[in-house]
């Protein structure tokens, strides 16, 4: 296909926009929509490929598809062997693991399916993600393997004019199926390709239907299209279902840049978009990297700047040694296809990736020092947790921990879920067990109930549980005692540490429920929990627990980043002053159920804190598993709390 210099533009805002919103969402808050500008272009070049084979009888779907990878695979294969040589180094056993799996799934094109079942796009988790930007590129590969298959088949049966008017039939019904899934479900309809599809349809529709225009008209509608594109970078966010209806922006207006054939344009044909435009793949290949290196060793500010310097110059790197390798491109018989080089590349990316994947723990001792592995081992939580936290409709598994009769009761959230194996192994020295009924995000109040966002669809698994627990102890062990453990004021205030990406100007992320709890509401969650509290009292005895100071840093992770990047560990911790500002309700919600109704009190503090701070490990060995949650050994330092529990 002759080339042309406003495609080539066109390209260039694309990865432009993706750049910059990945580096700094403010800057362009819609500028994931290049993304669906690269499907359309894509759908245009394959398109004429495609038709123009058929229409002169020589066409190959073997050859198209060799073509493809030669063009696709060496660059990706080479980012993927680079960054597993970097993990080797710099990441931990669990971050390797996931960077081996999605190393072999990105090769193999299918790394959207992987990233859908994980996490939303947009979620902080997934900034933590090696290659969570070869999503597009296996939709493009499928895209590429089955279209030609469609459209070869369609040539046995329909005229080229019929087969033309049901690609622009195909793309209206794709486009109205993206609209109704992108509300239905969102996370799938951003990565899978039954959505994305028409994206690449109307592309092909403007090769196939190319507008005759005048100079004068020419420029319009490039204008047009362009303030389309332009504007959508600007005025569409996160916060919108996407792709969604307004997709139709973007890509509407890259269709129409198409349309106008300005290879004149000042605006899309300039030296500096031209070379960007050609780089474009290998640019958006390498960018993402940079993006989460900053993220994960929380680099400063200007570091941002660096790193879009360096995805330019490792874009132009790859695209001059990697991108121009001529590799064979014509073969005689189905057998010779086999000896297409980036097939054998992409399989021995995607083996070595599965490999790190299923084997990554049996490489630790091999890439780890003692004093690494001493620390990424505090990131392993209750392994029992899975089984024994999946509560159904209010009835837990009714797990124990220890050895021996039942000695206590722990009702409580994710914190007491961090804290079951080391209090039942203090139970086991009392000779005895805890039965375990705790639940991740469950405040210990009984009728609780959650909704989703839209108020809707009422969940009362936390509440059943809390009600469940009284019951159980009042009937089955009178008597007991409950050790009732939550996380009090992330249900009072919200999350108090960094959750939310943005690197630039980094804020604590609040939940848009918790933001719109005022005072009264504070007054009714605690007033609710003091009358649960209660409740257990009037048949069991009941232990309180101080809340466990929140560091608002991942512990474990950050110590780990400042041995491999610095060679020392960093040590984090909190004032006094400010864990006692953050825990006062919580605080008095204890202390009023002490005074009400005869609870009593354990407290972790003096393990964890001095007179002026709370610490996050305690020489070298973290004391949390994330930046809240005890880890193994923190929930071990404080279990001599619970002896009073089981005395």
């Amino acid at each position: 296909m002759k080339f042309r210099k406003d495609i080539n533009g066109l390209r260039a805002f694309a990865v432009i926009a993706v750049v910059l919103f990945h580096f700094n969402t403010s800057w362009m808050p819609g500028g994931f929509a290049g993304v669906d500008v690269f499907f359309v272009i894509s759908g245009f070049l394959m398109t004429g490929i495609i038709f123009k084979g058929i229409e002169q009888e020589n066409f190959s779907i073997l050859k198209f598809y060799v073509a493809r990878a030669n063009r696709i695979i060496p660059a990706l294969a080479l980012l993927c062997l680079v960054l597993l040589i970097f993990g080797w180094f710099y990441l931990t056993p669990l971050e390797y693991h996931a960077l081996g799996k999605h190393a072999a799934s990105s090769i193999g094109f299918v790394s959207n399916f992987i990233y859908w079942t994980e996490a939303g796009y947009f979620d902080a988790a997934s900034h933590e993600k090696w290659l969570l930007h070869t999503w597009s590129l296996s939709v493009e590969w499928q895209f590429y393997i089955l279209y030609p298959l469609v459209l070869v088949a369609m040539r046995k049966f329909l005229s080229i004019k019929t087969m033309k008017s049901m690609l622009v039939l195909g793309t209206v019904l794709g486009f109205i199926f993206c609209v109704i899934a992108s509300y239905k479900s969102p996370n799938a309809s951003y990565y899978l390709l039954p959505t994305r599809a028409w994206e690449m349809m109307i592309g092909g529709v403007a090769y196939l239907y190319p507008f005759t225009l005048p100079e004068d008209r020419k420029k319009l509608v490039e204008r047009v299209g362009l303030a389309l594109v332009i504007g959508s970078y600007f005025l569409i966010s996160e916060d919108n279902p996407w792709p969604g209806y307004l997709a139709l922006f973007p890509v509407v207006g890259s269709f129409l840049i198409i349309q106008a054939q300005r290879n004149d344009s000042i605006i899309t044909s300039n030296i500096v978009f031209q070379k960007l435009g050609t780089w474009s793949y290998s640019i958006y290949l390498w960018h993402w990297p940079f993006v989460v290196i900053i993220y994960t060793f929380s680099l400063p500010e200007y570091y941002i700047y660096l790193g879009m310097a360096l995805s330019i110059l490792l874009g132009f790197l790859s695209y001059k040694y990697v991108e121009k390798i001529k590799f064979r491109n014509d073969f005689s018989n189905l057998l010779s296809y086999f000896r297409s080089k980036p097939i054998y590349i992409a399989g021995i990316v995607g083996v070595l990736g599965s490999v790190l994947f299923v084997k990554s723990e049996a490489f630790t001792p091999y890439r780890m020092s003692a004093e690494q592995i001493s620390i990424v081992e505090q990131l392993e939580k209750n392994p029992r947790e899975p089984v024994c936290g999946k509560i159904e409709n209010g009835v837990s598994p009714g797990c124990t921990y220890g050895d021996g009769p039942i000695k206590a009761i722990v009702v409580g959230d994710s914190h007491a879920n961090a804290q079951m194996v080391s209090i039942g192994n203090r139970a086991t020295l009392a000779g005895g067990s805890i039965l375990s009924m705790g639940l991740s995000e469950c405040s210990t109040i009984k009728g609780l109930y959650s909704v989703e966002k839209n108020g809707q669809n009422p969940n009362y698994n936390c509440g059943k549980l809390v009600a469940n627990a009284i019951d159980i102890a009042a009937k089955k062990y009178p008597g007991i005692p409950v050790i009732i453990i939550n996380r009090v004021s992330q249900n009072l205030y919200g999350a108090n540490e960094n959750k939310y990406f943005q690197l630039t100007s980094p804020k604590y992320f609040v939940d848009k429920v918790f933001s719109e709890r005022n005072d009264e509401y504070r007054e009714n969650l605690t007033g609710h929990m003091i009358d649960t509290i209660c409740e257990f009292t009037t048949t069991n005895p009941v232990y309180l627990v101080r809340p466990t100071p929140e560091m608002k840093k991942n512990i474990p992770l950050t110590m780990f980043k400042s041995l491999v990047v610095n060679g020392n560990k960093a040590s984090v911790k909190i004032t006094r002053d400010e864990y006692n500002q953050r825990q006062i309700l919580a605080f008095k919600m204890q202390d009023d159920a002490i005074k009400r109704c005869g609870a009593k009190m354990l407290d972790p503090l003096p393990y964890l804190c001095d007179s002026k701070y709370c610490y996050g490990d305690i020489e070298g060995i973290p004391l949390y598993a994330d930046d809240d949650h005890l880890s193994s050994y923190g929930a071990e330092v404080i279990s001599p709390i619970y002896d009073e529990v089981f005395k």
